[in-house]
């Protein structure tokens, strides 16, 4: 396994979960990275992304000020901190470069209950 999310779980609306992506395979540290999620019935989309250090970030408009993403590169290790989730957010949450270069992993599951 080369990008390994992991994290997610069942929180209440209003909580928080913080997600991890580690990148095995790859030169982690030379890349942009970003988060995506996909709900059900409906298509991917991007969440988050951050270029080789912190200086570079966009965000959706949709987690913009809920959400922070952050990377470790000494780790090979890239960050989701989610925090006021909503139902809305429920999704299986991803990890990839920005053009979704490297083979999808299995995600990681965030369910949100209202």
């Amino acid at each position: 396994v080369q990008l390994q999310a992991s994290g997610g779980g069942l929180v209440q609306a209003g909580g928080s979960l913080r997600l991890s992506c580690e990148d095995s395979g790859h030169t982690f540290s030379n890349y942009m990275m970003g988060w995506f999620r996909q709900a059900p019935g409906k298509e991917r989309e991007f969440v988050a992304v951050i270029g080789v250090s912190d200086d570079f970030i966009i965000y959706a408009d949709s987690v913009k000020g809920r959400f922070t993403i952050s990377r470790d590169n000494a780790k090979n290790t890239m960050y989701l901190e989610m925090n006021a989730l909503q139902p809305e957010d429920t999704a299986v949450y991803y990890c990839n470069r920005p053009d979704g270069t490297y083979t999808w992993g299995q995600g990681t599951q965030v369910t949100v209950s209202s």
